[in-house]
């Protein structure tokens, strides 16, 4: 089987109904738009969301919340995630994008300490977790803070 060879099964696709194509059809002239009227003309037709003067839903409902134009997106990674690296390696944030820990643009990298680890590293993050330095100074490995 080819791509070309491709075919929907017989009888499942239905032509659409040709409108406007003369009296004899019974679908000519006014092509089933009724006679007049905003939904007959070109163009015609309301926007999705109108609710033909009522107060739309999304100014019926009352705002709520707060965005705080200050915040900052920290990515987070654990350091059960770090077993990927190798011994002695340094670990920062090219190091972790490279890794696949770190995806898309964030303002800085903060290590929790969820999971072991067994060997040495040397961690370069903006932020870290007091039981995450913990378990990378026991494991012999180094802490700096950016």
């Amino acid at each position: 089987m080819k791509l070309n060879e491709l075919a929907p099964a017989k009888g499942s696709r239905k032509s659409p109904r040709r409108l406007g194509r003369g009296v004899g059809s019974g679908r000519g002239k006014t092509a089933g738009r009724g006679t007049k009227g905003y939904n007959s003309r070109s163009g015609g037709g309301v926007r999705p969301g109108y609710e033909g003067g009522q107060m739309p839903l999304h100014r019926r409902l009352p705002k709520r919340g707060f965005t705080n134009i200050f915040r900052k997106n920290i990515a987070v990674v654990n350091v059960r995630d770090l077993a990927k690296f190798d011994n002695g390696s340094v670990v920062d944030a090219a190091a972790l994008v490279s890794a696949g820990l770190v995806r898309g643009k964030k303002d800085g990298i903060k290590l929790l300490g969820h999971g072991e680890i067994k060997h040495s590293l040397e961690v370069k993050v903006n932020q870290i977790s007091k039981s995450a330095r913990e378990k990378i100074e026991a494991a012999g490995g180094k802490v700096e803070v950016l």
